[in-house]
């Protein structure tokens, strides 16, 4: 087979498999976000770091930044590409993982554990309920 099928192979191999954290909701646009109390912990789905390869820079917003829902708020760099980040929720920022700084490849390394991006102070909680859960995630990217 050529290299491109086999890479054609790879990508749906990794996408079969990629894990969806039960206790986190999901956008359209692969971020997760899980709250406790009014303060969302946000990040990307294992499937998005998948898709995406090695992550090699991960850029973050300023802490006490203000943002819109769907709003960019991060940009990924991988060896593949560069891809922007959206905010899932509306609020405002309270701490980013400044970890990634050193260590992006956490990102593909614990999506859902030391791979968060952002925390916020969620502005709108009503906005968490427009966001899919696991189940739907699942079948969205399964697609």
């Amino acid at each position: 087979p050529s290299e491109f099928a086999m890479q054609a192979a790879a990508l749906s191999a990794a996408r079969a498999y990629a894990s969806v954290a039960e206790a986190c909701k999901y956008a359209k646009s692969h971020e997760w976000a899980k709250l406790d109390g009014d303060v969302a912990t946000v990040g990307i789905s294992d499937h998005a770091q998948a898709e995406l390869g090695d992550v090699v820079y991960v850029e973050l917003p300023q802490v006490g930044t203000t943002l819109a829902k769907d709003e960019v708020f991060a940009t990924v760099e991988s060896v593949k590409a560069s891809s922007d980040v959206y905010s899932p929720l509306s609020g405002e920022v309270l701490a980013v993982n400044t970890e990634l700084a050193d260590q992006p490849a956490t990102v593909n390394a614990e999506p859902y554990e030391g791979g968060w991006f952002m925390k916020i102070k969620v502005s709108d909680a009503s906005e968490m309920d427009k966001l899919m859960d696991a189940a739907a995630y699942k079948a969205e990217i399964s697609e």
